[in-house]
């Protein structure tokens, strides 16, 4: 940031190690005032300030909430003793010349500070904050913000511990009872980060004459809290989906994943500002509220290290083993797929619901009734002990 005057040129911030994208608990950050003057100047002081604080501002009607906490306070008074000064002990800044003023601190340890986060109605920010003292004139400001991102652990005994849960709802049109549907899903740890797959197991099962349809999504929660109120915001970042499914049956999830996108990780121990995330699973129904489960994620910022990749891998190569071993066996090839076989229709096709959340979709429907061929004829071998072999004509 340049401040620009009819006497400061440039004055401005810039950190050592400008690819250095955030800073963690414990961490030095160490930079340079640089300083260049258009006519001669006098400086009483230069101070720096290091300053981290969670701010939550919001209306509520005609009152004004705001809240706010310091998570970081320094501040230095930088020796200017290679600089000449004048009789009043003010050192004088020259045109044509260039000055440059070291600074450095260390941020609080872990524990003390929480992640760099900007919402709606609040944030987490983090500056340095320069300031020039000058004899009779106010005083120069310059500022330079920097990311802070604070190690959030997943491998934690209880963020890799399953969690999951069920739920059902009755069904009702016109007060009349109309069967209902349920919903039951587990995940194998609620610590996630950035990338990671989550990986769901779930069953949907539906007893009313509606068709519904499953779905997942992963949820951010932001509350803000300021003057005793709370509000609070909701964010829908990744989603998927499964099929429909009509009345009388059900439908299984197994190891199905909804991939967590680039979030900022979880903010837990801001008193006036959180930042939670949950999947949620739930069955949209037409004519009637959702069916939702949600469990709770942590997304933090050093990766699970388990063996998931390791043992599918080797569940791959079983796979494909027992593949090779099936086929090395010459065994008859299996009867054709009913998907080959042309089809004939006593009803036309009704199409599937719309699984827009809206009201105007259709609530009942009649399912078509298909009637396939039988497959056509094919041939097994009947081995016998004797090593004779006979082959049977099936219809």
């Amino acid at each position: 940031m340049v401040a620009m005057t009819k006497k400061i040129k440039t004055f401005e911030i810039t950190f050592s190690d400008p690819s250095k994208t955030y800073y963690s608990s414990g961490d030095k950050v160490a930079g340079t005032i640089l300083v260049e003057v258009s006519e001669v100047t006098n400086v009483s002081s230069m101070r720096v300030i290091g300053v981290g604080c969670a701010k939550v501002e919001y209306a509520k009607g005609k009152q004004r909430c705001r809240e706010e906490i310091e998570y970081l306070k320094y501040e230095e008074i930088l020796l200017l003793n290679d600089q000449p000064r004048d009789a009043n002990g003010f050192v004088t800044l020259r045109p044509g010349n260039r000055y440059e003023y070291m600074f450095g601190f260390e941020l609080p340890q872990h524990g003390q500070l929480v992640s760099s986060y900007k919402g709606k109605f609040g944030y987490v920010q983090y500056y340095v904050k320069a300031v020039i003292e000058r004899p009779s004139q106010p005083a120069l400001e310059c500022k330079k913000h920097f990311e802070v991102e604070e190690p959030l652990d997943v491998n934690t005994p209880d963020l890799l511990s399953p969690t999951g849960g069920t739920k059902e709802k009755k069904v009702t049109c016109m007060f009349i009872p109309d069967g209902q549907v349920s919903l039951s899903a587990k995940i194998d740890r609620k610590g996630f980060c950035e990338g990671e797959d989550i990986c769901i197991n779930a069953k949907f099962e539906n007893t009313c004459s509606r068709i519904v349809v499953p779905k997942a999504a992963i949820i951010a929660k932001h509350t803000y809290q300021a003057n005793g109120r709370t509000k609070v915001l909701c964010d829908k970042l990744s989603a998927v989906r499964g099929n429909h499914i009509i009345s009388g049956m059900c439908d299984v999830w197994q190891g199905k994943s909804i991939r967590v996108p680039k979030i900022k990780p979880s903010i837990l121990s801001c008193h006036i500002l959180r930042v939670e995330y949950a999947l949620r699973i739930y069955m949209h129904i037409p004519g009637s509220d959702k069916l939702i489960l949600e469990l709770p994620l942590v997304i933090g910022t050093i990766p699970y290290n388990g063996f998931n990749s390791r043992t599918n891998s080797m569940s791959s190569q079983q796979g494909s083993t027992a593949s090779d071993s099936w086929v090395s066996l010459g065994m008859p090839s299996s009867p054709p797929s009913y998907s080959d076989i042309s089809c004939r229709l006593d009803s036309p096709l009704t199409p599937l619901l719309d699984d827009y959340d809206a009201d105007d979709s259709p609530i009942f429907m009649r399912a078509p009734e298909f009637q396939f061929l039988p497959p056509p004829a094919y041939s097994e071998v009947d081995e016998e002990f004797n090593g004779n072999a006979r082959v049977l004509q099936v219809c």
